[in-house]
């Protein structure tokens, strides 16, 4: 969008130095293209990073250990945890990760009852808000499987509770060092990659949740993607010469097939998000543009007998993925419009 804005201002710049003159009679052939009537997408080009999903900010799910002891097993960098898998083990017993956006704050068992509890109850496959007979008994298969006392209660530190399945991206507990509660041991993503981009402030108001995108991979392969989520907050730019009118808005894209871009965490991609779009516009090239004596923009028509015709018009819509402009005028579709020659 920029360079045709760029385009626009040169064309504006041309004209005033005298314009471009219709030409009554016939000249030597031209090189020209189409009027076509059809769809168009305005596009937003931006460079990218692929990374793993995490918050909706960017930011890594924090592992907070609530266990007392001495830490015997951590997990690796890269180890990909699931729902009711082990994360990590202090004096030898297992801690859990269960899915759920509530942090564990107590130890539950039989009659209690409440969020905390309904987020047990989905990760043992059951329904409700109360701690039943049925959550005992499924809790306590769930211990015996995976080592820890059947105890059928969940105590304080024998779990964990993030939203998803992790990633480890960051271990900062110690083998052998004081299994202490409240202090965070590791950082944790999803597992499926995504792109980041990074919004300035003339792109915040173009780029929408839900617009299609298409990344280009290292390689020069491409991958399909939508804008997922927008950050909220902006975040400036370092420096103490830092100008608060450069701060921008994170913005992230999911792909299609995250397998495409498997292997390439931290990539630099290119990113093209399609903003918005006509079903059914009259179009030229954008290289068929032409500056107006007085201002304003034509095309030049190649007539019957090859006589050429000055035909002022108005841009609307810039694909610059297909390179071609929507305008408005004396023009109609199947007409030929000179172009420069390649």
């Amino acid at each position: 969008m920029r360079r045709m804005i760029a385009l626009l201002v040169a064309l504006a710049a041309t004209a005033g130095c005298g314009g471009t003159k219709a030409s009554p009679a016939a000249q030597e052939p031209a090189t020209t293209a189409m009027v076509e009537q059809g769809p168009l997408s305005a596009v937003v080009s931006l460079d990218g990073t692929l990374s793993y999903r995490a918050r909706s900010d960017g930011s890594p799910y924090s592992v907070i250990n609530q266990a007392r002891g001495t830490y015997t097993a951590l997990p690796e960098v890269g180890a990909k945890i699931g729902c009711r898998g082990v994360l990590y083990r202090v004096d030898d017993s297992p801690v859990l990760l269960l899915c759920g956006t509530m942090p564990a704050y107590r130890d539950v068992h039989e009659g209690d009852a409440g969020r905390d509890v309904r987020q047990l109850n989905r990760n043992l496959h059951l329904a409700g808000r109360a701690f039943t007979g049925r959550t005992r008994a499924a809790l306590e298969r769930l211990q015996r499987r995976k080592g820890l006392a059947a105890t059928g209660k969940l105590e304080l530190g024998d779990a964990v509770f993030l939203p998803r399945p992790l990633r480890i991206g960051k271990v900062a507990g110690e083998l052998g060092g004081a299994a202490r509660p409240g202090v965070q041991i590791a950082q944790a993503t999803a597992d499926a990659l995504h792109v980041r981009v990074d919004l300035d402030a003339s792109q915040q108001g173009e780029v929408k949740k839900g617009d299609r995108a298409q990344v280009t991979l290292p390689g020069n392969t491409s991958a399909k993607g939508k804008v997922a989520r927008l950050g909220r907050v902006a975040q400036a730019p370092q420096g103490k010469d830092a100008e608060p009118a450069a701060a921008t808005v994170p913005a992230f894209i999911s792909l299609d097939d995250p397998g495409a871009a498997r292997g390439l965490e931290s990539a630099p991609v290119q990113v093209d998000v399609m903003t918005k779009g006509v079903e059914s516009a009259l179009s030229v090239p954008v290289t068929a543009l032409v500056g107006k004596a007085g201002g304003g923009l034509a095309v030049e028509v190649v007539r019957a007998g090859g006589q050429r015709e000055l035909v002022a018009v108005r841009a609307g819509l810039f694909d610059d993925a297909h390179g071609r402009v929507e305008v408005e005028g004396a023009l109609r579709q199947g007409e030929h419009v000179v172009v420069p020659s390649s």
